[in-house]
């Protein structure tokens, strides 16, 4: 019974894990999503270029 507790705790670990890295999957797929709606222009506002949404995006997580 007593090994029972720590295979919980890895058991949540892995669940917090894949939620974590599901999370930032999302908000990399989000942030791709919204630059790559912007203009040349807007984007050269925001002081980057269409080549660097990917790295942008990454950066984001």
């Amino acid at each position: 019974m007593a090994s029972a507790l720590p295979r919980r705790k890895e058991s949540k670990k892995k669940e917090m894990n894949i939620l974590r890295n599901y999370r930032n999957w999302r908000r990399y797929r989000e942030t791709v999503s919204e630059l790559s709606r912007l203009s040349n222009r807007e984007l050269s506002d925001l002081g980057i270029n269409r080549a660097e949404i990917q790295s942008v995006a990454r950066r984001s997580i």
